[in-house]
């Protein structure tokens, strides 16, 4: 069987949805051809997921799509808050925030920044690019089985249109294929967590009256909680097209039949607080919100991303984004191993950095859908986590820093990273990025003089190895060495204002400093932006070093 095989390639994806295309992207960046298979004809109709946060929209600038996605995203450019209130014609409305950023304090941490696209808008976007990128993108295709072995995964595939059956071999295969991932279930994979915690039914509508009652309030999302009509408003373009996210209780015999237009449209009237609305459904879809992580994310050559590895309540818009990060830290391991840059060993970290990720978010979901009062969640106090500390980092944040901490200021304790506090919380109280092993690299603004370019250290990091030290230091040299020796990608930057500085710090900035080190001393940063290791001082041999701190994280025993 592993001989008859109709296609062969590297790596297969199992899922077209957000995560999948996302795995795709990325894989491609590092010049990984792939097959993706998606048993839907198309990308999402749906407007959902649409929250897209700052370190994602880090790694879409890297991927060089951020501008498209903007693009796709202008109409919502200017909602920022969440509002909450009985209805939008009463005089109870409350902003819970009423601007993502407030002052512009994100401006230190990143050189990006949130936005909102939903999932019908990006996944094209994200289609129009893997394509050359080698991605061989099969929709109307549906895995039906796959086997494993010692070399790699041969899967049986179906094109739905034509009946017609092919084999796949491939070296690893990726399952983002949603939380009831198939794949999971034949791996027979658990899952741990409080399980289902509401459910809705997001029904699409259009109302150009709607507009006029909200006026100028630009909110991303405005929670509605009069008893008899509860529910979540979303704006689809501010102007006449809309969600409504209505409670469903199928644990009371609620059927998804009992949701009419004429029951719809009432509810919907009922919740704005304007009982001559004009209100013309244009579709529904149910969804469920449920708090479950996998107790693996690897077994053997297979690997959970996105849903089918973990579920959160989507507020916050943490489940999707933790997708997307999840692909883009499985992505660059692969690609080191069929480099043959890293030994299979550095794939068994994706588990046991981004497994102990999706519990500590997926809790911090569920708490701030118990703040926020979310329509249908009826949280069980016992069972509620405290919620993570807001105070304000050094230079502002205000209440939102608890979620930036969150976005991106997790940590991985242990995995490929030499030198990480296995001890330190997965997410902290507050956001600090200071160049600790384990941590996102700290965002810098420098000037590249050989470009004559404006670049971010955020910018450096995503097909190799990057090591930062100051000009005139041995770092650099002996960064070459290795590269060579090892046969591994491997870039060094000597960061001063001299004549030898490769890139010059703007307005002043030390770049020693923000990542905890002296100017003696160097900093290796991953290709997904991590701290992989940090020497903060001087070293006798840094050649030696290096070697063998790149060896231990590249399982190249």
């Amino acid at each position: 069987m592993k001989e008859n095989v109709d296609h062969r390639v590297p790596v297969l994806i199992v899922g077209g949805s957000l995560v999948g295309l996302c795995t795709s992207l990325f894989l491609g960046r590092h010049g990984i051809t792939h097959m993706l298979v998606e048993k839907h004809a198309g990308t999402s109709l749906h407007p959902r997921g649409r929250g897209i946060n700052v370190r994602t929209m880090e790694l879409f600038r890297v991927a060089r799509v951020e501008d498209p996605i903007r693009e796709a995203a202008s109409v919502l450019a200017d909602n920022h808050g969440i509002l909450q209130g009985g209805s939008l014609t009463g005089d109870d409305q409350k902003w819970l925030f009423e601007q993502i950023d407030p002052g512009g304090a994100l401006a230190r941490f990143s050189p990006s920044t949130w936005c909102l696209c939903s999932q019908n808008d990006i996944e094209p976007v994200l289609m129009s690019v893997t394509p050359t990128l080698g991605a061989d993108l099969r929709f109307s295709t549906e895995l039906l089985s796959f086997e494993q072995d010692e070399s790699g995964v041969t899967a049986l595939v179906k094109n739905r249109e034509t009946g017609e059956h092919s084999t796949v071999r491939a070296d690893y295969l990726v399952a983002a294929d949603g939380p009831r991932s198939p794949v999971r279930e034949q791996l027979r994979i658990g899952q741990s967590g409080p399980g289902d915690l509401f459910h809705n039914v997001s029904i699409t509508f259009r109302s150009r009256m709607l507009a006029d009652v909200i006026g100028d309030r630009r909110f991303i999302v405005c929670y509605l909680t009069k008893t008899d009509a509860d529910g979540a408003l979303l704006p689809v373009d501010n102007r006449e097209r809309w969600v409504f996210h209505a409670p469903w209780h199928p644990d009371r015999g609620e059927t998804l039949e009992d949701f009419t237009d004429e029951r719809c449209v009432a509810h919907i009237r009922r919740a704005v607080g304007a009982p001559d609305l004009d209100v013309e459904i244009t579709g529904k879809a149910p969804w469920h919100a449920a708090e479950r992580v996998a107790q693996r994310y690897a077994a053997g050559r297979v690997f959970l991303a996105g849903d089918s590895a973990h579920e959160m309540s989507p507020t916050g818009a943490f489940g999707s984004n933790t997708g997307i990060q999840d692909a883009h830290n499985l992505a660059w391991k692969i690609a080191a191993v069929l480099d043959g840059a890293a030994g299979p060993g550095l794939l068994e970290t994706y588990e046991s950095e981004r497994l102990p990720v999706a519990r500590a978010t997926s809790e911090r979901a569920s708490a701030r859908s118990a703040e926020h009062s979310h329509p249908g969640y009826e949280p069980d106090p016992e069972t509620v986590p405290e919620p993570v500390a807001a105070a304000p980092a050094r230079g502002g944040g205000g209440r939102q820093n608890g979620v930036l901490a969150v976005a991106m200021g997790y940590r991985y304790g242990q995995g490929a990273v030499v030198g990480a506090d296995p001890d330190l919380p997965v997410v902290p109280e507050r956001m600090r990025l200071c160049g600790e092993p384990g941590t996102r690299a700290p965002h810098l603004w420098l000037r590249d003089p050989a470009a004559g370019a404006r670049r971010s250290t955020v910018d450096l990091y995503e097909r190799s190895f990057v090591l930062l030290s100051s000009e005139g230091t041995p770092w650099s040299g002996a960064a070459g060495s290795v590269a060579k020796r090892m046969n591994v990608r491997l870039d060094a930057y000597a960061i001063g204002t001299g004549p030898e500085a490769d890139l010059i710090p703007e307005d002043g900035g030390d770049w020693a400093e923000a990542h905890g080190a002296t100017a003696s001393g160097a900093v290796l940063v991953r290709p997904d932006g991590f701290v992989a290791w940090r020497s903060p001082d001087a070293v006798a041999d840094p050649e030696s070093v290096l070697y063998k701190v790149l060896t231990t994280l590249l399982d190249r025993y």
